[in-house]
């Protein structure tokens, strides 16, 4: 199974990620999380991606395009499939992962894009709090530590992030929603997109899409899902 999972942030990609990743036994391939290990470990993208980030900077599509490639080079990490999560962010990466694809020949089985009402985004996000020292997330209401302030796993302090406030949060659905609409359109031309109801629990949006992967025989017909 080869996906690309979009949705704006609080659409809660990341947690159906986790799921899906259990049932299917795929890679889950998430841009920021390889940005952030391609900076720590200092490699020669990793500058390359620190310099825009210090200076609040947009990474070009080119060298997001570059890392991708790179990680896809390895074919172990992707020969059983993988979900890419925050990539492709533009048209011109959707296009260029194609190319990529093609060249490997794996081609896509879908893009799921993740609905979600704006009041649930900001419920969801304005919640969200995030550990210092591990990066692991809470939610004040859907997902709170046994010890208020304090991250289960590692015991680091847990903080709110800046901009997970009602005011910002609108302003980047207003920025999401304008950027995303050519990719939508690129993967529904294709009839590979799959518009998912996202404001509802993780695990029924995840049974739902397993239904879906059955029937159109991209599974087999013994996985199952888990909760029922």
């Amino acid at each position: 199974m080869r996906l690309v999972l979009l949705g704006p942030p609080g659409a809660g990609k990341g947690t159906l990620a986790n799921l899906l990743k259990e049932d299917l036994k795929i890679a889950h391939i998430s841009t920021g999380d390889i940005l952030r290990e391609e900076m720590k470990n200092q490699t020669l993208l990793g500058v390359e991606v620190k310099g825009f980030v210090e200076r609040g900077d947009l990474v070009p599509d080119e060298v997001v395009t570059k890392i991708i490639d790179q990680k896809f080079q390895n074919g172990g990490l992707v020969e059983k499939g993988f979900m890419l999560d925050g990539f492709p962010r533009t048209k011109a990466q959707s296009e260029d992962l194609d190319k990529i694809l093609s060249r490997i020949q794996k081609p896509l089985d879908y893009a799921l894009y993740f609905a979600v009402d704006l009041p649930v985004i900001i419920q969801r996000l304005t919640g969200r709090r995030v550990c210092r020292k591990c990066g692991a997330l809470f939610h004040a209401t859907n997902k709170p530590p046994k010890k208020n302030g304090i991250c289960d796993g590692c015991g680091g302090e847990l903080y709110q992030r800046p901009d997970d406030n009602e005011e910002t949060i609108k302003a980047r659905m207003d920025v999401y929603a304008n950027s995303t609409t050519p990719i939508i359109d690129y993967y529904e031309r294709q009839k590979k997109l799959l518009r998912i109801n996202s404001n509802r629990d993780a695990l029924e949006v995840k049974n739902e899409l397993m239904n879906i992967f059955r029937k159109d025989r991209k599974i087999d017909s013994h996985q199952v899902e888990r909760g029922n």
